[in-house]
């Protein structure tokens, strides 16, 4: 019974996130004396809805981080998916699942070009993302020629605004269940570990035997699927898509990812800590706007916090 204890408490482990869960606590206690409105439940199932599609995605980026890459092109990776998603089930009027299955195709296929051109033509990541980024952002405006798309079912749209029991959103549970998928792979699979392992030191690793290329490969791939599947649920919460949808969102992905103590260089971190990053910048942006700061100052205020999150990490490696 210990060791089963122990064991589930080492999966949902927030690792090196103590510093940012704390950060996170004294964020919410403020906003909590700041505002009338913040320390209710509604207010927080709003926050769990705001952060479905960057929770999503920074899941992916955690992965690509993980082993000491970078991926610019998620946010046109999302776009491509509401593009494709759009035109397959209201223009050639495929059933949803198929539809659904076609954007995540075409995503992880962008994944599996950037991750080629990384490992088989030693292109830096991120360069090789910045040119998918460009690439699947044209390839979302070839679609319809720069429209949006709209006419869905009207269950799709009721996914992401129904509550099941008073409380989760269809939306919500598939990013709570990703979350949870995400903890699992990382702490008891064989290629959670591996990730580690290729962030720390690549050589190494495939000197230990472990398959570097195909590891990295898959890995952008992932990142990409779980874009393509952030962009899904943004199109049941919008109802619509539109090829300009998703622009600068790798910025908030990559933002959570090291807010929540995952280091750029590579090899340590995790998803735990991810969540809490993603948590962080939930409740800033929904305290913020309680609060009525300008949309202008809430952006210097976020990078503010992605500055301090850099900086701590630096100052505990630099007295280690």
């Amino acid at each position: 019974m210990i060791k089963a204890s122990s064991g589930l408490r080492g999966a949902f482990s927030f690792g090196g996130a103590t510093g940012p869960l704390i950060g996170l606590i004294l964020l919410c206690a403020f906003l909590s004396i700041a505002t009338d409105s913040f320390l209710s439940f509604r207010n927080f199932l709003n926050i769990l809805d705001q952060i479905t599609v960057l929770g999503i995605m920074a899941v992916g980026m955690t992965f690509v981080i993980l082993i000491a890459g970078i991926d610019l092109s998620v946010g046109s990776v999302l776009a491509l998916s509401m593009m494709v998603l759009g035109f397959l089930n209201v223009e050639a009027e495929l059933p949803m699942a198929i539809s659904i299955g076609g954007a995540l195709v075409a995503s992880a296929l962008v994944g599996v070009v950037a991750g080629l051109l990384i490992t088989e033509f030693k292109v830096p990541p991120f360069i090789a993302t910045l040119a998918m980024m460009s690439i699947a952002r044209g390839l979302a405006n070839m679609i319809t020629n720069g429209s949006q798309i709209i006419g869905f079912p009207a269950w799709f749209n009721m996914g992401a605004i129904i509550r099941h029991g008073g409380v989760l959103t269809t939306t919500v549970a598939v990013m709570l269940v990703v979350f949870v998928v995400a903890l699992l792979f990382q702490r008891y699979r064989e290629g959670g570990r591996m990730l580690y392992a290729i962030g720390g030191n690549p050589e190494v690793a495939r000197l230990a035997g472990i398959n570097v290329k195909r590891a990295t490969v898959l890995t952008y791939t992932a990142c990409a699927a779980l874009s393509g599947l952030a962009g899904v649920l943004l199109a049941a919460r919008l109802d619509a898509v539109q090829p300009s949808s998703g622009v600068a969102y790798e910025l908030d992905a990559i933002a959570a990812v090291v807010i929540g103590g995952t280091s750029l260089a590579g090899g340590t971190g995790g998803v735990g800590g991810t969540i809490i990053g993603v948590l962080i910048i939930g409740v800033l942006r929904n305290g913020l706007n309680l609060l009525s700061v300008s949309p202008f100052l809430q952006a210097v205020i976020i990078g503010l916090v992605i500055v301090l999150a850099v900086a701590a990490e630096t100052f505990k490696h630099r007295n280690k």
